[in-house]
């Protein structure tokens, strides 16, 4: 399945809400990268100081290549969140996502709710 996303924003919580699902070409990682730059900017918050909840429960397996494109993204000064918490399904996408960072404030959930506790307080 070609890959998606959907960005949702929560003002009152300074929250990113990133929902990724299928398999991403880098045309689609360009294009969610400036969709992200534009929602972060939409919270009117410090840079850096808004929270990211990203539900990859619906995404394939990447290329070795995607994973690289995806960890500059999670890393790059004006998209990384102060908390980011990644809700996963699979093992093997769970495995693939933790080695995107290994920087401070990242954690892995099963469930959707139990991120967004971890991330509110």
């Amino acid at each position: 399945m070609q890959g998606w996303f959907a960005i949702d924003v929560e003002k009152d919580l300074k929250l990113i809400r990133l929902t990724m699902g299928g398999f991403f070409e880098s045309a689609t990682i360009v294009e969610m990268r400036a969709r992200l730059v534009d929602a972060i900017a939409s919270l009117g918050c410090a840079a850096n100081d808004h929270l990211t909840l990203c539900d990859i429960r619906e995404m394939d397996i990447q290329s070795q290549e995607r994973v690289g494109e995806f960890a500059k993204l999670v890393g790059s000064d004006d998209v990384r969140s102060r908390r980011l918490a990644f809700v996963t399904a699979r093992s093997l996408a769970r495995l693939q996502a933790k080695r995107l960072t290994s920087r401070e404030g990242v954690e892995f959930f099963t469930e959707a709710d139990e991120a967004l506790e971890w991330l509110t307080t």
